[in-house]
Formats: structure tokens, sequence, C-alpha cells
């Protein structure tokens, strides 16, 4: 189940701001989702094809592109902020 990875210009920024280690830790879950389909992964409620991936404290918000074979990455937010419109 190898999907691409295709990152906003915003979960890049999110991304940026976390520190090293969670930056590791959440590009590693990101890869071993995508390449194995593991991981704690859920859909949003209320929204139609969102999706959350939970790595520890941090929130990875991502929409499935199955005609394009491709995971779109939509924000990397802690998960008191994750959840706010």
């Amino acid at each position: 189940m190898t999907l691409n990875l295709d990152w906003s210009p915003a979960a890049e920024r999110d991304l940026r701001r976390l520190d090293h280690q969670t930056q590791a830790r959440v590009r590693q879950a990101l890869y071993r989702f995508v390449s194995e389909g593991h991981g704690d992964v859920a859909r949003l409620r209320g929204r139609q094809h969102e999706w959350r991936l939970r790595v520890g404290d941090v929130r990875v918000l991502f929409i499935h592109v199955p005609d394009a074979n491709m995971l779109r990455v939509l924000r990397v937010l802690p998960r008191g902020r994750a959840y706010r419109d």
C-alpha cells in the first residue's frame, strides 16, 4: 500500500516549528503509515474526507486522494489546536 506524500505549505511550516525529535517521530510515523498501513489513524467527524494520525501529543491531519495514490498532509499541530477551525 505505498502512497506518495504531498505536504501543504502550512504542514511544512507546522513541522518546522516542532523540535527535531518530534519532527523525526512525525516523519517516521507518516512513512510507516504510507508504506505499511500501520498507525493510530481515525476519520474526523464532520469533515468529509479528512483523517488524523496521532503521534504522541501531535496530530497530523491529512486527506487520501485514491485517484492519485497520494496522501496530502494538511496540518501538523498539537492536540489542543488540531481540531479548531
